[in-house]
C-alpha cells in the first residue's frame, strides 16, 4: 500500500476523487457497490490508485471506502452510528497521563504543550459525549421502531442499556477528575482559557446526565413494550398452531372462557362517582371544597332568550322597490347603426330614466371596456368642458 507523501497530496486526492466518494458514502449501507459502477464517475486508473493509497477497499466485483476513511467522515459529519465509550476513556487516561507530566516538568514551553494537551483532551470528553448520547438515542430509536425480530430488538435495547450505564459512569469519572482527584493541577495551572474549558465541560457533562435519565427511561419503557408484544405474539402464534391443527377446543378452555365474559367493546366505560355525605358537606372544608369546584366548573345562569313582539298586519305586507335597468347591449346595438362617435352618442342618447353627466361618463367607460373588441378606438381625444375622452368609432 502506497501511503500519501504530504496534506496536499491527501486533500488533492480527495478532491478528484469526491462525487465516487460522495456517491459510495451514500450507499455504505447497501454494501453492494460494484466496481462497474464506480467505472462510471472515474477512470480505471484512478480507482486502482484509489485502492493502492487505502482509501477504497476491493472486495471481488465490489468496492468499499476503507474503514478508517469512512469513520472519518462519519465522525465529521456526526452521522456515526457507534457508540464509542472507550475513546472517551482514553481521552480520560490521557488527561490523567498529560497531568503528571506537567507537574513533573519545569521546562515552561514543555509544560506550556502539556497544557494545550489537556485542553484539548477535555474538550473532546465534553464534545464526544454529547454526540455518544444523541447516537445511542437515535439508535434506540431506530431498533425499537425498524427491528422486526423480537429477540433481537430486545437483545440491542438491552445492549444500548449498557452503553448508556457505560456512559454514566464516565461522566462521573470525568466529573471526579476535574473536581477532586486534580485539584493541585487546576489550582496551578488554571488560566482563564483553561476555566473556560472547565466549565463548558461540566455544563456538558450536566446536559449529558440530563439526557440519560430521560435515556434510561425510554429503553425501560420500550423493553417493557417489546416483551408485552413478544408474550402476546408467542400466545397468538400458539392459537393459531391449535387452531390450524383443529385442537384449539380439545386443548384450551377457550370456549369456556368466552362464555363467561360479558364484554361489550363499545359500551361507554361505567363510572362511579364517590358521594360525598350531607354532614361533610355541612363542614368548613365541605364548603371549600364546594367553592373550589364551583370555581373550576364555573355554572352560571343561562340568559333567557328575548322573545320578539308580535307584527302587524301592515308590516306582513312586501314592499317593492323599482328600478330602471340601462341595457349596455342596446346602446351598443344602436351605436353600432349610428355614424356618431361614442361619446357623442352617449351624451345624446334617449335614455328611459333621467341621467346625469357623471353616469352617462360611467357608461362610456363601461362600453369601451366591455366592448373594446367591436369598436374602433382612435389614439386621438378631445374634450368637452369637463373630462378629456379618446375618439371611439364603430369598426
Amino acid at each position: 500500500m502506497n501511503h500519501f507523501q504530504s496534506i496536499k497530496e491527501l486533500i488533492n486526492t480527495l478532491s478528484w476523487a469526491k462525487d465516487l466518494l460522495m456517491e459510495m458514502f451514500e450507499k455504505r449501507r447497501s454494501f453492494a457497490y460494484k466496481y462497474e459502477y464506480a467505472l462510471e464517475q472515474l477512470e480505471e486508473a484512478r480507482i486502482e490508485t484509489l485502492c493502492l493509497k487505502g482509501i477504497l477497499r476491493k472486495n471481488g466485483i465490489y468496492l468499499e471506502i476503507d474503514e478508517q476513511y469512512q469513520t472519518f467522515f462519519e465522525q465529521i459529519l456526526e452521522v456515526n452510528d457507534e457508540i464509542n465509550t472507550s475513546y472517551v476513556n482514553e481521552n480520560i487516561q490521557q488527561v490523567k497521563q498529560t497531568i503528571t507530566f506537567y507537574l513533573q516538568e519545569n521546562n515552561e514551553q514543555r509544560k506550556y504543550t502539556y497544557l494545550k494537551q489537556v485542553k484539548a483532551a477535555l474538550r473532546k470528553i465534553g464534545r464526544i459525549t454529547l454526540r455518544n448520547i444523541i447516537d445511542l438515542n437515535r439508535n434506540i430509536e431506530n431498533a425499537f421502531k425498524t427491528e422486526p425480530n423480537y429477540t433481537i430488538k430486545i437483545s440491542r435495547l438491552e445492549a444500548f442499556d449498557e452503553k448508556s450505564r457505560a456512559i454514566l459512569g464516565l461522566i462521573e469519572q470525568t466529573d471526579r477528575l476535574v473536581t477532586e482527584e486534580e485539584t493541585t493541577f487546576f489550582n496551578t495551572a488554571l488560566d482563564e482559557e483553561l476555566k473556560q474549558v472547565i466549565t463548558l465541560l461540566r455544563g456538558q457533562l450536566t446536559e449529558s446526565r440530563h439526557n440519560l435519565i430521560e435515556t434510561q427511561k425510554q429503553i425501560i419503557e420500550y423493553l417493557n413494550q417489546v416483551k408485552h408484544q413478544s408474550r402476546i405474539l408467542e400466545k397468538i402464534k400458539q392459537i393459531k398452531y391449535l387452531k390450524d391443527q383443529f385442537e384449539l377446543k380439545a386443548k384450551t378452555d377457550l370456549t369456556t372462557l368466552l362464555s363467561q365474559t360479558n364484554d361489550v367493546i363499545f359500551e361507554n366505560r361505567p363510572a362511579y362517582p364517590l358521594k360525598l355525605s350531607l354532614d361533610y358537606l355541612h363542614t368548613d372544608e365541605g364548603r371549600a371544597m364546594l367553592e373550589k369546584m364551583a370555581d373550576k366548573i364555573k355554572y352560571a345562569t343561562r340568559p333567557l332568550t328575548p322573545v320578539a313582539e308580535n307584527m302587524t298586519s301592515h308590516e306582513l305586507i312586501p314592499d317593492t322597490e323599482e328600478e330602471i335597468f340601462i341595457d349596455l347591449g342596446a346602446i351598443k346595438n344602436g351605436f353600432l347603426a349610428s355614424g356618431n362617435h361614442l361619446h357623442n352618442y352617449i351624451m345624446q342618447y334617449k335614455y328611459n330614466r333621467e341621467v346625469s353627466y357623471e353616469e352617462k361618463i360611467t357608461l362610456f367607460c363601461q362600453m369601451v371596456s366591455l366592448f373594446e373588441e367591436e369598436f374602433n378606438i382612435k389614439e386621438t381625444f378631445q374634450q368637452d368642458d369637463q373630462v378629456e375622452y379618446a375618439m371611439v368609432y364603430n369598426k
